[in-house]
């Protein structure tokens, strides 16, 4: 699958689909499934219902991102990402922090594995860092003194270089990302909360609106829509403020 520039305000949501049974999945992508571009397919749900919840988000219209951030040693996480690969997913992310080694290695495994079997090749994406971080975790308890904002820049400037597609990262470092490594560079914006939502367990959390100005690509939202009273009009909501700031954007404001 050859990801580019989303073409619509709705291509740009990546709808998170943290629930525990494909009963609920196919409830949102039966619901969802035309005012989202994907639905991610994180670890709650992995954990849960295994490879049957892509199965099931295929048969029903949808298109899969899969979010598993893995880090081992290079090969662990070569063959894992080829797994992937079997079973259809061909737009997931790995961690930044697992090392240079570790991204060429399984994007050389995967590139190899596609032309193989003569189909797309992946688009891996590099995590930064987690949203749930602070300054505080990463000095105090990872010992990193380097600003966040710098660190996430290091760390997809690393990925660029081994050769994946892009990153997944805040809005705050996403002007820089796309400054220093082109706009062809994906950027997934994590944490995304419309101004109406509850901010829950997130620390560096944005709006659409920000995500957008600062040059994400697309955005990860969950909550805001799936716990919603009504997720299509919490969808709708959405859709219209991207609308709206890609306008902004357009004019320089």
């Amino acid at each position: 699958m050859e990801i580019i520039k989303p073409t619509t305000a709705k291509d740009r949501i990546i709808l998170a689909l943290d629930v525990d049974s494909t009963e609920e999945v196919i409830k949102y992508v039966d619901l969802l499934k035309d005012y989202v571009g994907f639905f991610k397919v994180g670890l709650q749900l992995f954990t849960s219902c295994g490879y049957k919840s892509v199965e099931v988000i295929k048969e029903h219209g949808g298109k899969v991102y899969f979010d598993g951030k893995f880090q081992d040693i290079p090969n662990t996480v070569a063959q894992t990402c080829i797994n992937l690969l079997k079973h259809g997913i061909d737009f997931f992310n790995i961690s930044a922090t697992g090392s240079s080694k570790m991204m060429t290695s399984t994007l050389d495994a995967c590139n190899e594995y596609a032309k193989k079997n003569e189909i797309a090749p992946p688009i891996i994406l590099a995590a930064t860092l987690l949203s749930s971080f602070g300054q505080k975790t990463l000095t105090n308890e990872l010992g990193v003194e380097m600003n966040i904002s710098e660190y996430a820049l290091k760390l997809a400037r690393i990925a660029k270089e081994s050769g994946l597609s892009g990153v997944v990262a805040p809005d705050t470092d996403a002007e820089k990302i796309k400054k220093e490594l082109g706009e062809d560079f994906i950027v997934v914006c994590p944490a995304v909360r419309p101004t109406w939502a509850i901010v829950n367990d997130q620390i560096r959390i944005v709006s659409p609106s920000d995500a957008i100005k600062a040059g994400a690509d697309y955005m990860v939202i969950g909550r805001p829509v799936t716990l919603a009273h009504d997720p299509v009009a919490a969808a709708k909501l959405i859709i219209t403020e991207i609308e709206e700031a890609l306008i902004l954007k357009e004019k320089g404001i």
